[in-house]
Protein backbone atom coordinates (compact mmCIF):
# COMPACT_ATOMS: atom_id res chain seq x y z
CA UNK A 1 0.00 0.00 0.00
CA UNK A 2 1.10 3.76 -0.17
CA UNK A 3 3.19 5.56 2.24
CA UNK A 4 2.98 8.60 3.81
CA UNK A 5 5.36 10.35 0.88
CA UNK A 6 3.70 8.77 -1.60
CA UNK A 7 0.15 9.52 -0.65
CA UNK A 8 0.91 12.88 -0.37
CA UNK A 9 2.70 13.82 -3.53
CA UNK A 10 6.46 13.70 -2.35
CA UNK A 11 7.36 10.29 -3.95
CA UNK A 12 6.84 8.66 -6.88
CA UNK A 13 8.06 4.98 -6.35
CA UNK A 14 4.00 4.22 -6.65
CA UNK A 15 3.63 5.23 -10.46
CA UNK A 16 4.71 4.04 -13.68
CA UNK A 17 5.01 6.80 -16.51
CA UNK A 18 4.10 6.10 -19.99
CA UNK A 19 5.13 8.48 -22.49
CA UNK A 20 2.23 7.26 -24.66
CA UNK A 21 -0.42 7.86 -22.67
CA UNK A 22 1.21 11.38 -21.22
CA UNK A 23 0.42 9.99 -17.93
CA UNK A 24 1.66 8.38 -14.90
CA UNK A 25 -0.72 5.94 -13.04
CA UNK A 26 -0.49 3.86 -10.27
CA UNK A 27 0.64 0.07 -11.28
CA UNK A 28 -2.86 -1.40 -10.53
CA UNK A 29 -4.72 1.47 -12.17
CA UNK A 30 -2.49 0.99 -15.58
CA UNK A 31 -4.26 -2.15 -16.56
CA UNK A 32 -8.13 -1.60 -15.86
CA UNK A 33 -7.26 2.05 -17.37
CA UNK A 34 -6.03 0.59 -20.84
CA UNK A 35 -9.10 -1.88 -20.87
CA UNK A 36 -11.41 0.80 -20.46
CA UNK A 37 -9.66 2.93 -23.20
CA UNK A 38 -9.99 -0.09 -25.64
CA UNK A 39 -13.76 -0.96 -25.02
CA UNK A 40 -14.09 2.89 -25.77
CA UNK A 41 -13.05 3.04 -28.82
CA UNK A 42 -15.01 0.21 -29.56
CA UNK A 43 -17.63 2.29 -29.17
CA UNK A 44 -16.22 5.32 -31.05
CA UNK A 45 -14.61 6.88 -28.16
CA UNK A 46 -11.24 8.12 -27.94
CA UNK A 47 -10.74 8.44 -23.86
CA UNK A 48 -7.64 10.47 -23.52
CA UNK A 49 -6.14 11.71 -20.00
CA UNK A 50 -5.35 15.10 -19.85
CA UNK A 51 -4.69 14.95 -15.89
CA UNK A 52 -2.74 11.96 -13.91
CA UNK A 53 -0.55 11.55 -11.09
CA UNK A 54 0.50 14.96 -9.98
CA UNK A 55 3.51 15.47 -7.40
CA UNK A 56 3.37 17.55 -4.53
CA UNK A 57 5.59 20.61 -6.69
CA UNK A 58 3.22 20.27 -9.90
CA UNK A 59 0.13 20.39 -7.11
CA UNK A 60 1.61 23.53 -4.81
CA UNK A 61 2.52 25.38 -8.43
CA UNK A 62 -1.41 24.82 -9.40
CA UNK A 63 -1.83 26.19 -6.05
CA UNK A 64 0.04 29.60 -5.48
CA UNK A 65 -0.95 30.27 -9.32
CA UNK A 66 -4.69 30.50 -8.07
CA UNK A 67 -3.32 32.32 -4.59
CA UNK A 68 -2.06 35.37 -6.51
CA UNK A 69 -4.54 35.31 -8.84
CA UNK A 70 -2.73 33.81 -11.99
CA UNK A 71 -5.05 30.96 -12.96
CA UNK A 72 -8.63 32.06 -12.96
CA UNK A 73 -10.89 30.87 -10.10
CA UNK A 74 -14.31 29.52 -10.71
CA UNK A 75 -18.10 29.18 -8.91
CA UNK A 76 -20.09 25.69 -9.35
CA UNK A 77 -21.60 27.05 -12.54
CA UNK A 78 -18.00 27.74 -14.22
CA UNK A 79 -18.32 31.55 -13.48
CA UNK A 80 -14.95 33.24 -12.78
CA UNK A 81 -14.47 35.27 -9.50
CA UNK A 82 -13.01 38.22 -8.75
CA UNK A 83 -9.70 37.30 -6.91
CA UNK A 84 -9.50 40.59 -5.84
CA UNK A 85 -12.88 41.13 -3.78
CA UNK A 86 -11.87 37.46 -1.50
CA UNK A 87 -10.56 37.67 1.94
CA UNK A 88 -7.97 35.42 3.10
CA UNK A 89 -10.81 32.05 4.20
CA UNK A 90 -12.69 33.61 0.73
CA UNK A 91 -9.94 32.77 -1.42
CA UNK A 92 -8.67 29.18 0.02
CA UNK A 93 -12.26 28.16 -0.17
CA UNK A 94 -12.24 29.29 -3.91
CA UNK A 95 -9.59 27.54 -4.66
CA UNK A 96 -9.92 24.35 -2.95
CA UNK A 97 -13.99 23.84 -4.39
CA UNK A 98 -11.73 22.74 -7.23
CA UNK A 99 -8.19 22.03 -6.45
CA UNK A 100 -7.10 20.58 -3.62
CA UNK A 101 -4.29 21.47 -0.57
CA UNK A 102 -0.96 20.10 -1.68
CA UNK A 103 -0.95 17.13 0.05
CA UNK A 104 -4.46 16.48 0.17
CA UNK A 105 -4.75 15.49 -3.28
CA UNK A 106 -5.88 12.43 -5.13
CA UNK A 107 -3.85 12.86 -8.21
CA UNK A 108 -1.27 12.59 -5.91
CA UNK A 109 -2.12 8.45 -5.33
CA UNK A 110 -1.86 7.79 -9.32
CA UNK A 111 -5.41 6.29 -8.89
CA UNK A 112 -7.01 9.61 -10.39
CA UNK A 113 -7.31 10.25 -13.96
CA UNK A 114 -9.20 13.16 -15.68
CA UNK A 115 -10.65 11.98 -19.24
CA UNK A 116 -11.78 13.60 -22.28
CA UNK A 117 -12.92 12.20 -25.62
CA UNK A 118 -10.59 13.30 -27.64
CA UNK A 119 -12.32 12.50 -30.88
CA UNK A 120 -15.38 14.42 -30.00
CA UNK A 121 -13.30 17.56 -30.31
CA UNK A 122 -14.25 20.55 -32.89
CA UNK A 123 -11.12 22.16 -34.51
CA UNK A 124 -9.81 24.57 -32.43
CA UNK A 125 -11.61 23.64 -29.47
CA UNK A 126 -10.26 24.07 -26.03
CA UNK A 127 -11.08 21.84 -23.50
CA UNK A 128 -12.05 23.87 -20.01
CA UNK A 129 -12.86 20.90 -17.77
CA UNK A 130 -16.18 22.22 -16.71
CA UNK A 131 -19.72 20.49 -15.80
CA UNK A 132 -21.14 22.48 -19.19
CA UNK A 133 -18.86 20.07 -21.18
CA UNK A 134 -20.49 16.72 -19.88
CA UNK A 135 -24.16 17.72 -19.68
CA UNK A 136 -26.74 17.22 -22.39
CA UNK A 137 -25.68 18.81 -25.13
CA UNK A 138 -21.99 19.80 -24.30
CA UNK A 139 -19.35 18.52 -26.18
CA UNK A 140 -18.39 15.26 -23.93
CA UNK A 141 -22.21 14.46 -23.67
CA UNK A 142 -21.58 10.71 -25.44
CA UNK A 143 -18.72 9.71 -23.31
CA UNK A 144 -19.91 10.43 -20.20
CA UNK A 145 -23.03 8.71 -21.19
CA UNK A 146 -20.27 5.63 -22.12
CA UNK A 147 -18.72 6.19 -18.45
CA UNK A 148 -22.25 5.96 -16.97
CA UNK A 149 -23.01 2.65 -18.26
CA UNK A 150 -19.26 1.44 -18.46
CA UNK A 151 -16.60 2.70 -15.83
CA UNK A 152 -17.68 0.54 -13.43
CA UNK A 153 -17.19 -3.01 -14.82
CA UNK A 154 -13.08 -1.70 -14.69
CA UNK A 155 -13.26 -0.62 -11.37
CA UNK A 156 -13.45 3.39 -12.02
CA UNK A 157 -15.89 5.56 -10.61
CA UNK A 158 -16.53 9.60 -9.91
CA UNK A 159 -15.49 10.80 -6.46
CA UNK A 160 -16.77 14.13 -7.09
CA UNK A 161 -19.70 12.84 -9.13
CA UNK A 162 -22.30 14.81 -6.87
CA UNK A 163 -22.85 18.19 -4.54
CA UNK A 164 -21.48 17.26 -0.98
CA UNK A 165 -21.06 21.07 -0.29
CA UNK A 166 -17.04 20.27 -0.67
CA UNK A 167 -15.27 19.68 -3.97
CA UNK A 168 -17.71 20.97 -6.87
CA UNK A 169 -19.14 17.71 -9.18
CA UNK A 170 -16.08 16.69 -11.33
CA UNK A 171 -17.74 14.29 -13.96
CA UNK A 172 -14.42 13.85 -15.72
CA UNK A 173 -12.44 12.93 -12.64
CA UNK A 174 -12.24 9.06 -12.83
CA UNK A 175 -11.08 7.18 -9.88
CA UNK A 176 -9.68 3.52 -9.61
CA UNK A 177 -11.71 2.35 -6.35
CA UNK A 178 -9.82 -0.65 -5.63
CA UNK A 179 -6.73 1.61 -4.67
CA UNK A 180 -8.06 4.84 -3.80
CA UNK A 181 -10.83 3.50 -1.24
CA UNK A 182 -7.45 2.31 0.84
CA UNK A 183 -5.48 5.47 -0.01
CA UNK A 184 -8.22 7.66 1.34
CA UNK A 185 -8.81 5.75 4.44
CA UNK A 186 -4.72 6.16 4.93
CA UNK A 187 -4.26 10.26 4.53
CA UNK A 188 -5.66 11.26 7.56
CA UNK A 189 -5.48 15.12 8.77
CA UNK A 190 -2.11 14.34 10.34
CA UNK A 191 -0.70 13.36 7.38
CA UNK A 192 -1.61 15.64 5.33
CA UNK A 193 -0.81 18.49 8.14
CA UNK A 194 2.36 17.58 8.14
CA UNK A 195 3.04 17.48 4.45
CA UNK A 196 1.68 21.11 4.54
CA UNK A 197 3.77 21.92 7.56
CA UNK A 198 6.87 21.18 5.71
CA UNK A 199 5.84 23.03 2.46
CA UNK A 200 6.06 26.62 1.73
CA UNK A 201 2.37 26.71 -0.04
CA UNK A 202 1.44 30.30 0.08
CA UNK A 203 -1.43 30.97 2.53
CA UNK A 204 0.08 28.24 4.49
CA UNK A 205 -0.36 29.53 8.00
CA UNK A 206 -4.55 29.81 6.98
CA UNK A 207 -4.75 26.27 5.96
CA UNK A 208 -2.53 24.75 9.06
CA UNK A 209 -5.20 26.57 11.17
CA UNK A 210 -8.02 25.35 9.39
CA UNK A 211 -6.71 21.58 8.68
CA UNK A 212 -9.19 19.93 10.00
CA UNK A 213 -12.15 21.61 8.66
CA UNK A 214 -10.51 21.67 5.18
CA UNK A 215 -9.70 17.66 5.34
CA UNK A 216 -13.24 16.94 6.98
CA UNK A 217 -15.10 19.38 3.63
CA UNK A 218 -12.66 18.74 1.04
CA UNK A 219 -10.96 15.96 1.13
CA UNK A 220 -12.33 13.14 3.06
CA UNK A 221 -16.26 14.30 2.06
CA UNK A 222 -16.53 12.70 -1.51
CA UNK A 223 -18.55 10.26 -3.24
CA UNK A 224 -17.99 6.40 -2.28
CA UNK A 225 -18.16 3.16 -4.61
CA UNK A 226 -20.90 0.84 -4.11
CA UNK A 227 -19.11 -2.79 -3.69
CA UNK A 228 -21.67 -4.17 -6.34
CA UNK A 229 -20.80 -1.97 -8.48
CA UNK A 230 -17.44 -1.39 -9.02
CA UNK A 231 -14.77 -4.21 -9.85
CA UNK A 232 -12.27 -5.21 -7.44
CA UNK A 233 -14.53 -3.80 -4.25
CA UNK A 234 -16.29 -6.05 -1.86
Amino acid sequence: MLNELELTGRARTHVVQRDDLEAALQHEALEPYLAMKDAAARDGIEIRIVSSFRDFAAQQRIWDQKYLGERPLYDAHGNAREHGKLGPDELVDAIVCWSAVPGGSRHHWGTEIDVIDHAALPAGYRVRLLPEEAQPGGVFEQLHRWLDANMGRFGFYRPYGTSRGGVYPEPWHLSYAPVATRALEMLTPAVVEQAVRASTILGRERVLARIGGIYRQYIANVDAPDPARYAGLG
